[in-house]
Order: C-alpha cells, then structure tokens, then sequence
C-alpha cells in the first residue's frame, strides 16, 4: 500500500493535483467569480458549475510558480504537456467537489480562527508583526476585496479541515507499523546484466525493398507540410524616426519642462542583439530562446570584434539588427527597467551577459558615455534624441491606422504602402506553419498567412504587431500543398527505424535466452558488481531495476528474472541475499510512523475524492485540449 502511494504521489499529475488542493488560492489571483466576459470558454462542468477559461489559466499560473519557486530545475516542456494540462483541471475540479462537499457538512471555520490565520499569513508581516498597510497593499495588488478574500481563506481552511479530520482517523497498531518497517527497510544485494538495443542496432542490416515496402505502406508518416513564399513590409518606429526634426527652442523647452530629470545625467550609446521571447510566451519556447541567446554571446566572448557580425545576423530586432544591433543615444529610464539597469552599470566597450525583459533576451555592448553633468549644453544631444523619439511615438501612433487602412484597402499588393511610407519589400524563403522562429517568431503573423485569403487571392495580411512599434504586413507570393516526401529524401529514415525495430525485437530474444541459461556454467554472463540496495538508496541502479528486485521471491537465492527496459534493451537481474538492517534508532523511527500515517492519509484522502467524483456529474471539454495541443 506503501508503495503504491509513493508511486502514485512522485508522478507529476499526483504533485498538481494535490498542490491544488492545497495551495492556498486567495493570494495569487483574483478567483472565478472575476471571470470577465468574452472568457467565458468552459475548460469543465462540475454539477453545473462552470470552470471558465481564465480560472483555469490562473491555475496553470499558480502551480508553474509554485514548482519553480523553491529552484528546483523543471524542463519548461512538462507545462506544454497534454498530462499537466489535463492534471491541472482535474485538480480544479476536485477543488469544486470538495466545496461542494463541504457546504453539506458540518465542517465550520471560526470568525476567531480566520482572523488569527490572516493575521499570522508570512505575507502581511512587517518586522514581525501584521501589518494593516501591507495587507491593504497586497489586497489592492491582487484587485481583491476583503470581503472576498476572507472567503477565500475560509473556504481553504475548510479544506484543510477536511484533511486533517481524514488524518485523525489514521491509526496503525504498532505491531503493524513494525512489520511495515521491516519491509520497507530490507536490503537486498542485486547484480545486473543488461543487452542494449542500440548495440545490436549497429549490426542489423535492412534489405532495400522492405525499406520500400515501409515506405509504400505508411506514406501518411512522410508528409512534407504545406508551405509559402511571402514577401513583406516592416513599418516601425526607427523607420521613421529619421524624418522627424526638432529646432533649438523645442529642445530647450523640453529642457525646461523636464530639468529635473535632467540634472547631472549622463547618456548611453549601445548596441543590442535581441533573441525575441514575450513575456507571456510557453517556458519552452523562453527556453529555447535563452539558450540561442548563450550561444551567441559565447561566440562573441570568443570573439568580441563579431558583435555587429552577429547581431546582424541573429538579432531579432529588425531595424537596429541592420545597423549591427546599434540603438544611438539614450537617457536613463529610457530603455525597459532590466535594460536600462544593466547598460547605465557597464564600462565602455563592456558586453553584458544575458539581460532578459518582456521583450525576449538582449546581449549589450556599451559602445559610448555622453553628456557629463553640466547642464543644457551638456545633455543637448541626449535632449534632442529624446524629443525625438518622444515626437517619433507620436507620428508612429498617427500613422500607425493609416499603415493599416492602406494594406487592408489595397490588398492585393504591397506596392502602394511600400510608396507611401518608404518602406523595402522583401521576402522569404519557403516557410511553413512551424518555422514562426525564422519569421519574426509571431504565430499570428504565421497563421494570417495561411488564410484562404493569403493563400487563394494573394491578399495582404492586416497589419500584426511582431514587437513593439514594429508593425508588419505580408502577403504569399508562391504556395506548395501538403505533399509526400520522395523515398529517397527519407530513406535512411525509414533503415534507422527499422533497424531500431529489429534490434528491439533481437534484444528481447537474446535476453530472453540468456534468462533461460544463466545457471548454465558454459555460457559467461556478464554480471555488473553486486551492490546492497534498499528503496531509497538504489546505488545508481534504475528505478526500473529496483522494482524489479523487490518484485522478485526471495524463498530460493540467488533469484533470476528479466524484463524489457522500455526502448533501451532487456535486463537479468539476480537479487544474491536479503538483509533486515538493525535500526534501533528512536528518530528514524518516528520519522518513518509520521511518514507511513501521511501516506495512509493521502490514501483515504484519495479514496473520498474517488467517492465524490463518482457521484458528480462532471464533463470536460476535451475539444479545447485538443486544440492546445494542436498549437
């Protein structure tokens, strides 16, 4: 039973469906009955209560910050999983039903004993105490009322009531709990051989016609995606910026206005490479983002003199990339907080390591420091650029609808928004649906590119922020249809695929013999070195292995039993001896009687959220996750 839960409780669904249970909702956002309208998508039903879209993404919020919080390394693409997803509504739902519960029952949460859990929450303390201007804060922060805050709290209380009443009910006869400690603590001594597919991989050998034959029955596997050729315009902010003039009298009176901004500042000049990733952007895809970034700036700590060379290439902001990644003048507070602190820290000529803001990861290189204390004359140049890119915003914003009417009103070219605002044409390569990293990383850029409209008629895309004031249009000039790759362009494809098969299917033969003969002296087995296991100290074996072991009879040693590693080969694995370990030691003791009864608990809590689900009426729309899947 024991293992059982462990079993159960390490797998990732178990972990977010019981930190839902448990983690405390109130502080991390407003709950659901702040669900706005137009998000009122329903992820599950439970007994006529709707889970709506934004609850639901709070959710995924709520427990990504919680398995990330303590440091511990998460792969991001575990949150991208159908299995989280799917953990995380399941975890909202059993949240519901335990509500709902709840309010049948005789479970109640004291005015006194809420006031005394806030008032002792970590978050609201000030030097040790609660502090009425911090709760206010945190409260105002989180667009919570008192009111339903307090609810919130109350109704989590209650839930932990529910808990700690299934936790009283828990008891173990000592007789009972020595003899599971017994068990649990026994060693055994475990020696291994293992037959390895990819070693029998190397000898197999595929004759060309069955690899024909593969290919002819399964052509579906080798389709090539449907792809275009756009060509495109890019309207920004620096595109126009070069148009805007200021005189000397609107410089000092910009001075004027803003002097104390201004007294003894200093100016940065800097040059960027960007590798773009939103803030809002799947950890996966930041991952992906931040590790491009690493690779660059490892390129030019090899090689500082490349910087242009490479934020040419790489950067991801496209007008400063076409002038080597060069941003010119700028004042503090001008640039995002995360940039702005670390250029106005760095020496000239410095590169930074990887700054990240909400637009994705930079690499910085401090190319010059202007304007010395010393008033107007001193920050003229830093004023001018300001005004500027100040009046550059201005003009940006105003013609920002016009950019748009014009693409939308004459879509069947680029030629006349091209005229009317200056801007290069120009073009891709053959993209498909899943190459959105090699044009300006926007799915929604990509997806308009592939409308009927884009496709059929040849129109313009609408105008689609990539980044901030960066605007583009595109429009397909050359489309291929979903198509069957040739036998030859996936050939050795398919022979590493069907040599991986036959290797599977030799490995599980061999291994298989060799179980059948390993007391037969004439046949050399190659054992690795035994080594004295128990659960928790495997000795660097596998789990696989090791459950192997304990499954295995122990009444006539040594013991043989083989098994199929998954995809890796076949395993024998001989358990030698057992051994019950002398542990007289009163703590570890109590430590394991506290683990043994939360484990028990956590399986009668199991069991009573089995119950009450068994009794709902739940749903779940599986063609929403079908959908996110599919994106």
């Amino acid at each position: 039973m024991l293992d059982t839960f462990r079993s159960y409780a390490q797998t990732k669904a178990a972990k977010v469906i019981l930190g839902l249970i448990l983690i405390p909702f109130a502080l991390f956002g407003i709950d659901s009955y702040l669900n706005q309208a137009g998000n009122n998508l329903s992820i599950a039903k439970v007994n006529g209560y709707k889970i709506a879209l934004p609850e639901y993404n709070r959710a995924i919020d709520n427990v990504r910050n919680r398995m990330t919080s303590d440091g511990k390394k998460v792969d991001p693409a575990m949150f991208d999983s159908f299995e989280f997803k799917e953990s995380v509504v399941d975890g909202l739902i059993t949240k519901q039903l335990l509500n709902n519960d709840i309010k049948k029952s005789k479970f109640k949460i004291t005015d006194q004993q809420l006031s005394q859990y806030i008032v002792g929450m970590p978050e609201f303390q000030k030097d040790g105490k609660f502090s009425q201007e911090l709760y206010d804060k945190v409260l105002q922060n989180n667009q919570l009322t008192p009111k339903k805050f307090e609810e919130s709290i109350r109704n989590d209380l209650l839930i932990q009531q529910v808990r700690d009443s299934l936790q009283k009910l828990t008891f173990i006869p000592p007789n009972n709990l020595a003899e599971t400690l017994k068990a649990t603590s026994q060693q055994r001594e475990v020696s291994v051989v293992e037959f390895k597919t990819k070693e029998f991989m190397v000898k197999a050998t595929i004759a060309e016609k069955d690899m024909q034959s593969f290919y002819d029955q399964n052509k579906s596997k080798f389709l090539a995606p449907e792809q275009v050729k756009a060509e495109f315009v890019v309207f920004s902010l620096s595109s126009i910026l070069p148009s805007i003039n200021v005189t000397e009298d609107e410089v000092k009176a910009f001075y004027k206005t803003n002097a104390d901004k201004y007294q003894n500042q200093q100016q940065r000049e800097a040059s960027h490479i960007l590798i773009a990733a939103s803030k809002n952007a799947p950890p996966v895809d930041k991952a992906k983002a931040k590790a491009k970034a690493e690779d660059i700036l490892s390129q030019i700590k090899k090689n500082p003199k490349q910087f242009e060379e490479l934020a040419t290439k790489y950067s991801q902001d496209p007008e400063s990339a076409k002038k080597g990644g060069e941003l010119g003048a700028f004042g503090r507070g001008m640039m995002v907080k995360p940039f702005d602190d670390a250029v106005f820290s760095m020496k000239v000529n410095e590169v930074s390591g990887i700054v990240e803001s909400d637009f994705g990861y930079h690499i910085i290189k401090l190319t010059k420091i202007v304007g010395e204390s010393g008033g107007f004359d001193a920050m003229k140049p830093q004023l001018k650029a300001e005004l500027i890119y100040q009046k550059g915003q201005e003009k940006f914003a105003a013609l920002t609808e016009e950019f748009s009417n014009k693409v939308y009103e004459q879509s069947s070219s680029l030629d006349a928004v091209s005229k009317k605002f200056n801007l290069p044409i120009q073009k891709t390569d053959w993209i498909s649906r899943n190459d959105s990293d090699k044009f300006f990383k926007n799915e929604a850029l990509m997806n308009a590119l592939y409308t009927k409209e884009s496709i059929k008629d040849h129109r313009n895309t609408e105008a689609i922020e990539v980044t901030p004031n960066n605007l583009i249009s595109a429009r397909v000039v050359d489309y291929k249809a979903q198509s069957t790759k040739p036998f030859v362009d996936v050939k050795k494809n398919i022979e590493d695929y069907l040599k991986f098969e036959a290797a599977k299917k030799t490995v599980a033969s061999e291994g298989e013999s060799a179980l059948k003969s390993v007391t037969d002296v004439s046949r050399k087995i190659d054992w690795q070195p035994a080594v004295l296991v128990d659960r928790k100290n495997t000795k660097g074996l596998s789990e696989a292995v090791i459950n192997q072991a304990y499954k295995m009879p122990t009444d006539k040693l040594p013991s043989y039993s083989g098994f199929i590693d998954g995809n890796n080969g076949y395993i024998i694995v001989k358990v030698n001896k057992v051994a019950f370990p002398n542990d007289n030691n009163e703590e570890n003791k109590k430590a394991f009687a506290t683990e043994y009864t939360e484990a028990l608990s956590a399986e009668y809590l199991t069991a009573y959220l089995k119950g009450l689900k068994a009794k709902a009426n739940v749903s779940v729309n599986q063609k929403f996750f079908e959908a996110t899947q599919k994106n």
